[in-house]
């Protein structure tokens, strides 16, 4: 089957199951279940794969890690646990677990005791902080599965066998990444159905693939990538699949305040491939209390931050001495953290690094502190472009906004605007970017020249002639639609119109007269 195909027999199952085992169940909160019943399974195959391969190359062709017992199974504990960063008793894979849940009556604390020996099996080790709380969100003992431990049984055993019917294929064997490829689909699914509450933290995938293509330009590797506010990890996951998971040299890392998403992207990372010590995702404030101190300077970073939302701002005096705010010489307002995010994002770029960040469009233009943050932006030569997107592309708001892309080295004192708010293509109730669409960006991107109605490059001088407003609708010009009208011509056409109408009226008046004529 071709990879398309294979995709959408795997989305077309996923709907299924979805579906079916939803139930009273909120869609949203539901997929807490499903993708943690994948990331389960996921990890169990991971390392019996992983322990096969290894064991068959050292002369064991039969070896089937699954088949062996718990006793035997402990010699090989620490050495793995090093190498894979967790460690699950044979008796205790998905598989097995599987196998035996029909007739378990206390799967529910079958399957708590495994989620706990899999985390506790990281205790102590360089791997702790990456498996730590993975499962808090996969409730077996929650009241939403079934009010009786046999309800809720009833609804574990339909999610393993829908989760373990799924055909995700032999991990050598997939032409798509199948685990990963599930992951994305159920997030789109959910984010969808769910509006702002599971959509806010969620960034499209053909909006993730341009803000990659954007930072790696000219490149082939980069050292590491970076997003402040990763969400459940959709765009840092980007750069594995456009560059390849090698070409990240020193892995992915990111912060996320929001602990339930937090979870999610760690479980991403694994879904994906990504092995614990090629990414370091950190729970909290970044504007407050960042992670990655002595991680930075970061050579690709992009971020959808939430949209104007809240932080302490100058309420907390000691922010402005903050060595990544303070150059501005002014805080984000209180009720406006957007460009608070930009500040941070901008002081840990690497000198031959770009960014991207999709931002509110209100950052552009509105005045106070915000605008004294643009003239330092500007100013100072770091803004390399501005992109303005179509409406309606995320999940939970319809607003049109854009991307401010930031770099520290540029060879001009310029900055170039893209009016991209007419490429997309309608999708369901949503807009999307097709391919098409994004190839024309991103070649305007790569050109940086005037394109009629569609791109201009502005000297960072006019920009503060014009106060520092950076909206895209300020530099590019809006094509004219409108239909040229000859005045002459209308003219003549009204007064044909306006004779022909008298014509009718005496046509009708003589008409009317004969018809009286008639009845007398």
């Amino acid at each position: 089957m071709s990879s398309e195909g294979q995709r959408a027999e795997l989305h077309k199952t996923i709907w299924r199951i979805a579906n079916d085992l939803r139930g009273s169940i909120d869609g949203w909160d539901f997929k807490s279940y499903v993708l943690g019943m994948l990331f389960y399974r996921f990890i169990s195959e991971n390392l019996a794969s992983y322990l096969n391969e290894a064991e068959r190359k050292a002369g064991q062709s039969d070896f089937d890690y699954a088949a062996l017992s718990d006793k035997d199974a402990e010699f090989g504990r620490a050495e793995t646990v090093a190498e894979k960063g967790f460690y699950i008793l044979p008796s205790e894979l998905f598989v097995n677990v599987r196998e035996r849940a029909k007739n378990d009556e206390n799967l529910n604390e079958t399957l708590e005791n495994v989620f706990k020996h899999i985390e506790s099996s990281a205790f102590g080790t360089a791997s702790e902080n990456d498996l730590r709380g993975l499962f808090d969100d996969l409730e077996v003992n929650s009241t939403k599965l079934g009010n009786t431990v046999a309800k809720r049984n009833e609804k574990l055993v339909k999610l393993l066998d829908a989760i373990g019917d799924l055909s995700l294929g032999e991990f050598a064997d997939n032409t798509i990444d199948a685990f990963g490829d599930a992951y994305e689909y159920l997030m789109t699914m959910y984010a969808s159905s769910a509006g702002k509450s599971g959509g806010e933290f969620f960034t499209p995938q053909e909006v993730s693939e341009l803000l990659t293509r954007i930072t790696v330009v000219g490149k082939t590797e980069v050292n590491k990538v970076y997003d402040p506010a990763c969400g459940s990890g959709a765009l840092l996951l980007k750069f594995a699949k456009v560059l390849g998971r090698e070409n990240v040299r020193q892995g992915f890392f990111g912060q996320e305040v929001n602990l339930t998403t937090y979870n999610l992207c760690r479980i991403n990372m694994f879904l994906h491939d990504i092995n614990f010590e090629k990414f370091d995702i950190a729970h909290g404030d970044t504007l407050i209390d960042p992670a990655h101190w002595g991680d930075e300077p970061f050579e690709a970073i992009v971020s959808n931050p939430p949209y104007s939302t809240r932080w302490e701002g100058d309420a907390n005096a000691l922010l402005i001495n903050d060595p990544r705010y303070a150059p501005a010489g002014v805080l984000a307002p209180k009720s406006k953290a957007d460009l608070a995010f930009t500040m941070h994002i901008l002081h840990w770029l690497a000198v031959d690094g770009t960014a991207a960040i999709v931002e509110f469009p209100g950052v552009l233009y509105r005045s106070g502190a915000e605008q004294k943050i643009r003239k330092y932006l500007i100013d100072n030569n770091f803004v390399d472009a501005v992109i303005q997107l179509p409406p309606d592309l995320f999940f939970g708001t319809t607003i049109a906004t854009c991307i401010i892309v930031l770099k520290k080295s540029k060879s001009d004192n310029k900055t170039l605007f893209i009016d991209a708010s007419a490429e997309f293509v309608r999708t369901g109730n949503k807009n999307s970017m097709n391919e098409e669409n994004r190839e024309k960006i991103l070649s305007a991107f790569i050109k940086r020249g005037d394109i009629d109605h569609f791109a201009r490059i502005v000297d960072n001088s006019e920009i503060a002639e014009n106060e520092y407003n950076i909206s895209v609708s300020s530099y590019v010009e809006a094509e004219d639609t409108r239909v040229a009208v000859d005045i002459t011509e209308l003219n003549a056409e009204i007064a044909r119109i306006v004779a022909r109408q008298q014509e009718l009226r005496i046509a009708i008046d003589e008409i009317v007269a004969d018809l009286e004529g008639a009845e007398q």
